[in-house]
């Protein structure tokens, strides 16, 4: 019997996360959206896509929740981009909303359910789907991690002409300007990433990788990236889904570790069947342990405002 995922979210990101799901074959797709026939048109040109990759795994499109009942994962990607004339409040307290009450919906129907958050902002985010689903941490966690990693480690590869699969990075703390790198423990073919490039290199990579997101949207002069997304959380839900107890970073509601607690940021993490199994605790530089609290606070400032619209009803 093949495991079930929902997303939720049918524009560029979900719709590219669920044709992603549907081409691996062992897990049927429910791709949910509130606009009329989008998802099913969508689900229904993945699903005829089947015969030519070898997927007979089903996917199907719906503006309700009632089809993702009993789902294994469910992964939210819906919400609303930044626009002109938007302050990042703005943009906050939509996205807050609409994951509200996709969370609701996503508790009611699928109660024992995993739960990936992708929606921007990402911390602040998945620390709403936590607080709204009224689930243990290990069932809610965010994908920003994987994405800044794999930009990293991508940018690093052309840098020295490399496989990518022989460059290991972590990225700690939030989503974007404030991620924390840890060249410390970045390797190439096992070298230490310090013995192959100097000081200078390896800190305008890191600045490309904190800007990689934003140097897509230049270029696309609309919308915002989706394929390195969509791979990123399809790599996550595959853990779970294959209990794969693969080592990612994600973004995990902190209880103490590296001094954070009742916040969600980006850390290392366990995942499998279970969902986040483990947080993996690593010692830090004081410069290290600086720019994550400094991560943190940025998270917690969006945090607060929520909290503080919520009191305010």
């Amino acid at each position: 019997m093949r495991s079930k995922v929902t997303v939720v979210g049918a524009g560029n990101v979900g719709a590219t996360t669920a044709q992603r799901i549907h081409q691996l074959g062992y897990a049927d797709v429910v791709l949910v959206d509130v606009v009329e026939d989008l998802p099913q048109g969508k689900a229904l040109d993945m699903l005829e896509s089947g015969p030519v990759i070898s997927s007979d795994a089903g996917i199907i499109g719906s503006n309700g929740y009632e089809e993702s009942a009993g789902s294994d994962v469910v992964v939210i990607t819906a919400g609303i981009a930044r626009r002109p004339g938007m302050s990042r409040d703005d943009l906050l307290l939509t996205n807050m909303k609409i994951t509200s009450a996709v969370t609701e919906e996503v508790v009611k129907y699928s109660p024992d359910t995993i739960i990936i958050a992708v929606t921007n902002p990402l911390d602040a985010m998945v620390q709403n789907v936590f607080e709204s689903s009224g689930f243990p941490r290990n069932r809610v966690f965010g994908m920003a991690g994987v994405l800044d990693t794999a930009r990293f480690r991508t940018f690093i590869a052309q840098e020295l002409d490399v496989s990518v699969d022989d460059v290991q990075a972590y990225v700690l703390g939030g989503h974007g300007d404030d991620m924390v790198p840890l060249v410390r423990y970045t390797t190439v073919g096992g070298i230490p990433i310090s013995e192959m490039l100097d000081d200078d290199d390896i800190q305008r990579l890191v600045e490309r990788a904190r800007q990689g997101g934003g140097e897509i949207v230049a270029l696309l002069k609309q919308g915002s990236a989706y394929y390195a997304p969509s791979a990123s959380i399809t790599q996550m839900v595959e853990a779970v889904l294959l209990d794969r107890k693969r080592i990612l970073p994600a973004c995990a509601y902190l209880e103490g570790e590296y001094g954070i607690n009742g916040l969600c940021v980006g850390v290392p993490v366990k995942l499998g069947g279970g969902g986040l199994e483990k947080v993996i605790e690593i010692t830090l530089t004081d410069d290290e342990q600086a720019a994550l609290n400094r991560s943190a606070a940025s998270v917690q400032e969006l945090v607060d405002v929520m909290r503080k619209a919520k009191a305010e009803g």
